[in-house]
């Protein structure tokens, strides 16, 4: 029944995972996208107001980027999935009472090839 409810609407989706789903789109690609270039490749079911409005939240918060010259309304990441991961990381160890321990408790998380390229890392090995 409620999948029969939703058919040919977007499934609902938080705001965060939203987000996510631009930036994946944007990181995919080399060139800027326009709002409609986005809806396409998240979900052509999801309204173009819709994304626009992901686009002014990505923007207000300095994710993305709005290409003035050449085409009008394209954005692109302002930073790299890699640069945003790494940001979020720090963040969280800065809130948490002991870095040391989270870090502890990360690491014992890690799977084998994760390891051993944190040790490549840390023996200055990769960059």
């Amino acid at each position: 029944m409620a999948g029969t409810e939703s058919r040919g609407r977007a499934e609902r989706r938080s705001a965060g995972e939203l987000e996510s789903e631009v930036l994946a789109a944007l990181w995919a690609t080399e060139r800027p996208l326009t709002p409609a270039e986005i809806q396409a490749e998240v979900d052509g079911a999801l309204a173009y107001n819709t994304v626009h409005t992901i686009l002014k939240r990505l923007y207000d918060k300095g994710l993305v980027l709005r290409d003035a010259a050449g085409r009008r309304g394209a954005y692109r990441p302002a930073k790299n999935a890699a640069q945003l991961t790494a940001e979020a990381m720090h963040e969280a160890l800065d809130r948490g009472p002991d870095p040391i321990a989270a870090l502890q408790q990360f690491v014992t998380g890690l799977s084998p090839e994760e390891e051993r390229a944190l040790r490549e890392l840390l023996a200055g090995g990769g960059a």
